[in-house]
């Protein structure tokens, strides 16, 4: 460690509140536990627990950094014991417990995966948070298969442009709700094969009349969306809850989950164990980063900042008129 500096720059909570209450900051520079490699920092991504954290409304989990940042893309700085298959100077994109927001971030060495080939930082950093994300939910929980359908809510999220890619890229039929003409033919170009505007129809009738029902709903909404789901899903259907953007709370009928055989279902991704996020690593390694390489998908990166603009890439976000990533550069 003689050879890294002090401390570092990053970006700060000052107290809960909007895109004002990030402030750029000096820290001392983290130091890497048993397991874990420190990170210098690229690139990250912001993402919506970004903002709950902001607010105030997601606090890290014990031991985490309190600095916001999920997801990272770097170089191997330093090493904790234990670590077998980092050396010093390799490329890695990571899924952290938090502490992205910064010039150097620590990171259990399970979570880091290699640049897929041909990507550069900035790519690599757009990748973790959402693709451990979908993988988990869409295939792990929701057992999505070649020749079911789907229903994505929000497309054009981060999240969305990454279930579009990867569910036609495993053979599924797609439907996905937008909010405007331009996000549709956006989600469209990535291979939906069914955008719904929520905002002009009714998108469950419109979703029931294109598909004759789903086997699989990948929902960050929640709320009042919920008994639409599950109406919309046919005879053994996964319904799977990964935000609650509409509200937390439903009326639900029993009766249909039982007469369908229906599976209702949700995770978040940041308390899970190493373990877990061990397993799903490997997942992506051998079955999402050939795709990635090959370059049937990718990431979609919609707008960048610059770290010490963390607070405009809050706002960007918030205005909800990106079709994909936005993220910061270090």
């Amino acid at each position: 460690m003689s050879a890294l500096p002090a401390t570092m720059s990053c970006v700060e909570i000052k107290k809960p509140g909007g895109p004002e209450a990030l402030v750029p900051a000096t820290r001392p520079l983290p130091q890497p536990k048993d397991g874990e490699v420190l990170i210098k920092v690229a690139a990250t991504g912001v993402n919506r627990p970004d903002i709950a954290q902001r607010a105030g409304l997601y606090p890290p989990p014990p031991g985490a950094s309190d600095l916001p940042g999920l997801e990272a893309a770097g170089t191997v700085a330093a090493l904790g014991a234990n670590v077998a298959r980092w050396k010093v100077g390799d490329p890695v994109c990571a899924l952290t417990p938090g502490g992205s927001y910064a010039e150097y971030c620590t990171v259990p060495a399970p979570q880091c995966l290699p640049l897929p080939a041909g990507y550069d930082m900035l790519r690599a950093a757009a990748l973790p948070e959402n693709y451990f994300t979908v993988w988990h939910n869409l295939f792990e929980r929701g057992r999505l298969a070649a020749g079911e359908t789907v229903l994505i809510h929000g497309g054009a999220s981060g999240i969305g442009t990454t279930a579009i890619q990867l569910a036609k890229a495993f053979g599924a039929t797609v439907l996905t709700t937008v909010r405007t003409g331009e996000k549709a033919k956006a989600v469209r170009a990535l291979g939906a094969d069914h955008a719904i505007l929520y905002k002009d129809n009714d998108w469950a009738v419109e979703a029931k009349k294109l598909s004759g029902g789903v086997d699989v709903v990948l929902d960050m909404v929640a709320g009042d969306y919920l008994p639409k789901n599950l109406g919309l899903l046919k005879e053994d259907g996964r319904c799977v809850v990964i935000a609650i953007q509409g509200g937390a709370t439903a009326t639900v009928s029993a009766g249909i989950l039982m007469m369908k055989r229906l599976t209702l279902t949700g995770s978040t991704l940041r308390p899970q164990s190493i373990a877990s996020k061990a397993r799903m690593a490997q997942g992506l390694e051998d079955k999402v980063w050939p795709l990635l390489a090959a370059g049937t998908i990718k990431p979609i990166i919609y707008k960048t900042f610059p770290l010490a603009d963390a607070a405009g890439a809050h706002a960007e976000l918030e205005r909800a008129d990106h079709v994909g990533k936005v993220m910061l550069t270090v």
